[in-house]
């Protein structure tokens, strides 16, 4: 009897400590458009309180933030997506317009409440239109007290890609016929600073690129990492890039890496790694090389020819002169089109026994997903098994929640694509189309989703394809060539896959991944390259809806939910 009343006090007092130490972080933010330089020529960004990236929130497990979000933009509507946070309990405040939620008004506050409950690398960023290539992104940091390594400080950089044309613009660019492409950014931000049109290395270029001439206080000034000599350093790196994959290197230092969107890996060491639109890491490196020099921090573009200078910043190690060139040049990148230098990298990530959950040994539901470049009505689009994702304008979350009728398109879209496609060829696909129906999924059922990449409307080109699902983890079960066939699932490694919410299908491959269909909502997959999304390439989950509850009346009251709602207000 002694002995359970002792367990009894120790899971009281236990339960009573964690109450404790886990806080309200409550923060008031306003969106609005500034004037504002990262990269040498004014623009216009998206920024919160003045902010350009919108400010870090730092949070420890348990955590509940509250975001009392204003927007003052004057003529458009809003969201913000708390990329990787898995939004248990709060769907709603997933922050995808037309799916959990409005768009926020001009005008309009929105309370985003939501707990963190994991720790890791995450970002936000807007979710309607194409923000985020506006400038709309931020850092979250999650801590734990406990972890799996060591290290005397951390770095956090936030890698973004940049136009000088506005993201209106572009919007009106892809939708038009004939289409037009938005071309490649003209510039890399490392935490929203790049340099357009000159280069810190620019003593080391054969191309005769002018020398960048800072003082420091520029706007787009580099933002240099300061570091003591033999010490261990966590660099923490999330990609909130609208279009592009990178590399980045450190010169001179072997990188570790640690964590993977939000979950620990075995580690591993690199010279330089890939990183794509969505994805999160974090890397120790020891600061072992000579303290008398500075050290290149580089970020190159990766799967498209290059036609964007690379981003550059600088490792000084105190006392000695921060802003002092480093004395050779940055690190060289692997060739752009290397896609088995990428798969090595891939293929290296696998989950940290101990720390990592394992994955179900069985599936209950297999989809298979083709990705294609399609014309619909003359227009370029991106398609999944030959359909346009184009959002309704209920949410999704309200219209399943509440039995709205004529939302949404009740049926299913398709589940696969025919056996006798070519993913070699350029598509014709006759019947594609628009739509907007999505996937029920049986609550706390096993899903494995099949990516399956192809060619584009031009010969012999393919594209990498980052693919990021909301409200979920996900087991990456393996990668391969070519068209998916049953006989691959011999090849999915069940031993110790990696959980990820964000995974790449490498051109003219496949990609398997398998989560539990465990939190309720309606969540969106789609490709984080923000022209895709746009353009089409995504599906919806839902699962659980039912489940649903404590949903603020705010989230849901757009479309035939509010027409509802005012028709019931009069009767």
């Amino acid at each position: 009897m002694s002995s359970l009343l002792g367990i009894f006090f120790f899971l009281f007092f236990f339960l009573l400590s964690s109450n404790i130490s886990a806080k309200i972080r409550e923060y008031k933010w306003r969106v609005e458009y500034m004037h504002w330089c990262p990269d040498g020529v004014d623009g216009v960004v998206m920024a919160i309180n003045g902010n350009f990236p919108s400010p870090t929130i730092r949070a420890l497990v348990g955590d509940t933030i509250y975001v009392h979000f204003t927007n003052n933009l004057p003529t458009e509507g809003v969201v913000i997506h708390w990329h990787g946070i898995s939004q248990s309990g709060t769907p709603w405040a997933d922050g995808t317009a037309s799916i959990s939620q409005c768009p926020i008004n001009p005008g309009e506050t929105f309370l985003y409440k939501f707990q963190v409950d994991k720790a890791g690398t995450y970002f936000y960023h807007g979710h309607y239109g194409m923000q985020r290539s506006a400038g709309l992104y931020g850092s979250l940091i999650v801590e734990d007290e406990k972890e799996p390594f060591h290290y005397d400080g951390e770095f956090n950089l936030l890698l973004s890609d940049w136009w000088h044309k506005s993201s209106n613009e572009q919007q009106i660019d892809l939708s038009s016929k004939p289409f037009r492409w938005i071309g490649e950014p003209q510039s890399l931000l490392m935490n929203g600073r790049g340099q357009f049109n000159c280069s810190l290395a620019a003593q080391f270029s054969k191309l005769g690129v002018p020398q960048c001439k800072l003082r420091g206080d520029e706007q787009y000034a580099p933002q240099i990492l300061h570091v003591h000599p033999n010490k261990t350093y966590r660099l923490r790196v999330a990609s909130s890039t609208a279009l592009s994959s990178l590399n980045l290197a450190i010169g001179g230092h072997k990188m570790v890496v640690v964590e993977a969107d939000g979950n620990y890996i075995q580690p591993f060491s690199v010279k330089n790694m890939d990183i794509y639109s969505g994805e999160s890491y974090s890397i120790l490196f020891n600061t072992d090389q000579d303290p008398s020099n500075n050290y290149w921090i580089s970020i190159n573009v990766r799967g498209r020819e290059p036609k964007t200078p690379q981003g550059l910043t600088i490792l000084n190690y105190i006392p000695h002169f921060a802003s002092k060139i480093p004395n050779s040049p940055p690190p060289l990148p692997p060739l752009w089109n290397d896609y088995k230098y990428s798969k090595a990298f891939s293929n290296k990530i696998f989950g940290l026994n101990g720390w990592s959950p394992k994955s179900p040994t069985r599936q209950n539901r297999r989809i298979l997903l083709l990705n294609t470049q399609n014309r619909i009505e003359g227009y370029i689009r991106w398609a999944i098994n030959n359909v346009s994702l184009v959002f309704p304008t209920t949410p999704y979350l309200g219209s399943i929640k509440y039995g709205i009728n004529n939302a949404f398109d009740t049926k299913s879209p398709p589940n696969t694509f025919s056996k006798n496609y070519n993913i070699m060829k350029p598509p014709i696909n006759p019947n594609s189309t628009y739509g907007n129906g999505i996937y029920m999924l049986k609550f706390n059922t096993t899903v494995d989703v099949i990516l399956q990449n192809a060619n584009v409307l031009a010969e012999n080109e393919s594209e990498i394809h980052p693919w990021h699902l909301h409200g979920h983890n996900f087991w990456v079960l393996g990668y391969g060539d070519g068209k998916f066939v049953s006989k691959n699932v011999e090849k999915f490694n069940l031993k110790n896959p990696p959980l990820r919410n964000t995974v790449v299908v490498f051109p003219y491959g496949w990609t398997a991944v398998r989560f539990v269909a465990n939190n309720p909502g309606v969540w969106a997959f789609h490709c984080h390259i923000e022209p895709h999304l746009h353009l089409g390439m995504g599906v919806v989950f839902a699962e659980g809806v039912h489940l649903v509850k404590n949903v603020p009346n705010e989230a849901l009251t757009c479309g035939l939910r509010g027409k509802m709602l005012v028709k019931n207000k009069h009767k």
